[in-house]
């Protein structure tokens, strides 16, 4: 119990001052409070060698910043990937149709949107829908009536507006 309170001092004391100096270091202070709070769980994972340290503030603050670079480098390189595995490929043209649907789909409500997508798009029954939604059938064949009839409403709008150039009549 005594290493639990002598952390909690050690916490209490010093988590605002390494924040802050995360924070000036990356620049970012949602990413600072992750790899801070990180940095204080390995911390009391292995407290009693930490606290032997000549600064278990520097400790934390270096492994803090460590895990914040950490973090960094794997989003870079997960881009560069995706940049290597994307070059040379072709890339299906988006046609007219789908930004319709898309547009129309963003447009309805949550909860009919993702009924509609699940049940239309991905293929799943009315009954695995509430599963997965944690729903009753009829709601889900609710929200799914009304969510085709809320997308056949914007994409008439669409059509009509695209047939006359996008100008309202």
């Amino acid at each position: 119990m005594r290493d639990a309170a002598e952390f909690d001092a050690f916490y209490s004391a010093s988590v605002q001052r390494v924040l802050g100096q995360l924070y000036a270091m990356i620049g970012n202070r949602a990413e600072a409070e992750d790899a801070v709070a990180e940095a204080y769980a390995r911390a009391w994972d292995r407290w009693a060698s930490v606290r032997e340290c000549d600064s278990p503030e520097a400790w934390v603050r270096r492994v803090a910043y460590r895990v914040a670079v950490s973090a960094w480098r794997k989003t870079v390189n997960r881009l560069r990937a995706h940049r290597r595995d994307a070059t040379g490929q072709p890339v299906e043209a988006t046609s007219v149709d789908h930004v319709a649907v898309v547009t129309a789909l963003r447009r309805i409500p949550t909860e009919q949107r993702r009924v509609v997508v699940l049940h239309h798009l991905v293929g799943l029954s009315v009954s695995e829908i509430a599963t997965e939604v944690g729903s009753n059938e009829n709601t889900v064949k609710t929200r799914l009536a009304r969510g085709r009839r809320a997308l056949a409403a914007h994409l008439t709008e669409h059509s009509s507006s695209s047939m006359d150039g996008g100008r309202s009549t």
